[in-house]
């Protein structure tokens, strides 16, 4: 692991020091896995928008999944 020097302003570091005290953690722990579900989510973003360019350069054509409309179930509705 490498140590490294951070700016946090008071209320966001009052606010982190109160739930690393509640889930009895580290505030070092805490920032780490804050930062692993931060990169998660910008990942999961642009998967998301390539996704979307994907379906905006080759929309789905009428009737290209009917064949799975029976294999469906939406539940009680």
């Amino acid at each position: 692991m490498k140590t490294i020097q951070i700016t946090i302003d008071e209320p966001l570091l009052a606010e982190v020091d109160k739930l690393v005290q509640a889930m009895n953690t580290a505030r070092s722990a805490f920032i780490r896995e804050a930062l692993h579900l931060a990169i998660k989510r910008h990942r999961m973003l642009l998967e998301e928008q390539r996704h979307a360019r994907g379906y905006a350069q080759h929309p789905v054509e009428p009737g290209e999944f009917d064949v799975w409309t029976n294999e469906q179930s939406w539940g009680e509705l």
